[in-house]
């Protein structure tokens, strides 16, 4: 057997190989490296496949959600609204520019934003809603756009986890995530369902005036070179990297069907154990598993992942603390909070990639199994 990895991105690339070279060899022998035809190409390729009319490239996810909030104007101690439950990336930038994180609850079932707990949160302070499609599934974005419009606020997605998913409205319109609200952002790190070799992000638009806005922050506030008319940064994605990810977003939904298939063999060995609750796939949004995240029920965590690493399983949790626990905050609960606080004590990730085959997953399947029944 193969040695199990959380994301197997050597045999992903072997199966690849010749292409990807390729697209690199390209690069080098044009010694195009910043924003020449393999980026450009990428941003149009990935334009058509979200169903969006810009995509702007950037030098990662981190930075894609900065450079929106900087787009949007937003003056320090203006408040955007987020989940708790998510990577640190999502508040962190709203900090970094002085404006406030405000702290919402989360379904417990899909861990994506939760629609009343965003409406209770809202004041005339509030200046922008980023709702996370965690985990892989898209947040539940009907009712978060419905409640965003009300109150004329603008929704902006982070798409870093679920790219590949897709979302369908009450009306039986159905849409790529991060092609719904005014700007989407998207993280290409390495484990992402579409990653890159290094780093790398974009931001995605159908807004033409804030693509343009988008385009001069990110480099430098250029409007033309040596004329800057705002403040902006550099934010660029590598066109070696580009070339990377123009191979790999063909493959994208291979990828995601590999991963729900992946999932579907976990389901089954975990169905009706009392111990696991296995994920849950909302019927508004297809998942393409991110990661598959488990909540366990009266197991000890720490033993079972102690357990899987004497086998030579990885896991992982995701996450451990809270955004509304985080130091950077002041350390003491921001909000009140009791699903996330709840799921941050129960969750547990286990291997999630392209390349799983059986015998692994026979192994971390039974290996979890024994431990429960132990």
């Amino acid at each position: 057997m193969r040695p199990i990895q959380m994301v197997d991105l050597q045999q992903q690339y072997a199966k690849i190989k010749d292409l990807i070279d390729e697209g690199i060899r390209e690069v080098l022998d044009t010694a195009m490296f910043i924003n020449g035809p393999a980026v450009q190409g990428f941003a149009h390729d990935l334009a058509v496949y979200l169903g969006v009319n810009h995509v702007i490239p950037c030098a990662n996810g981190t930075d894609a959600l900065q450079i929106v909030l900087m787009a949007l104007g937003l003056e320090p101690g203006d408040e955007v609204i987020t989940p708790s439950f998510t990577f640190i990336a999502t508040t962190e930038v709203v900090a970094l520019l002085k404006l406030k994180p405000v702290f919402v609850e989360v379904d417990p079932q899909t861990f994506c934003m939760d629609p009343k707990s965003l409406e209770q949160a809202i004041t005339p302070r509030t200046k922008a809603i980023i709702p996370v499609h965690l985990y892989g599934q898209s947040a539940p974005m009907a009712e978060i756009l419905a409640i965003a419009g009300r109150h004329g606020i603008p929704v902006i997605e982070d798409n870093a986890q679920a790219i590949g998913s897709t979302y369908t409205f009450p009306d039986g319109k159905t849409v790529r995530t991060g092609s719904m609200g005014l700007a989407s952002c998207t993280s290409f790190f390495p484990s992402k369902n579409l990653g890159c070799y290094g780093d790398g992000g974009a931001i995605c638009t159908n807004d033409d005036a804030l693509a343009g806005k988008l385009r001069m922050i990110a480099n430098h506030g250029q409007s033309k070179q040596y004329y800057h008319d705002v403040v902006g940064c550099n934010s660029r994605l590598d066109a070696i990297q580009a070339a990377v990810l123009r191979v790999k977003l063909k493959e994208l939904d291979g990828y995601c069907a590999a991963r729900r298939k992946a999932a579907d063999f976990y389901d089954a060995a975990f169905a009706g154990h009392a111990g696991v609750v296995t994920p849950y796939r909302a019927s508004y949004t297809q998942h393409v598993f991110h990661q598959y995240t488990i909540q366990l029920k009266g197991v000890d965590r720490d033993a079972l992942k102690a357990f899987l690493a004497e086998r030579k399983i990885p896991s992982a949790i995701y996450y451990p603390v809270p955004g509304h626990r985080q130091k950077m905050f002041g350390g003491e609960a921001q909000a009140d909070l009791p699903v996330t606080d709840d799921l941050t004590t129960r969750v547990i990730s286990l291997p999630m990639h392209t390349e799983l085959d059986d015998q692994q997953l026979f192994h971390i399947t039974g290996s979890i199994l024994e431990f429960l029944n132990a």
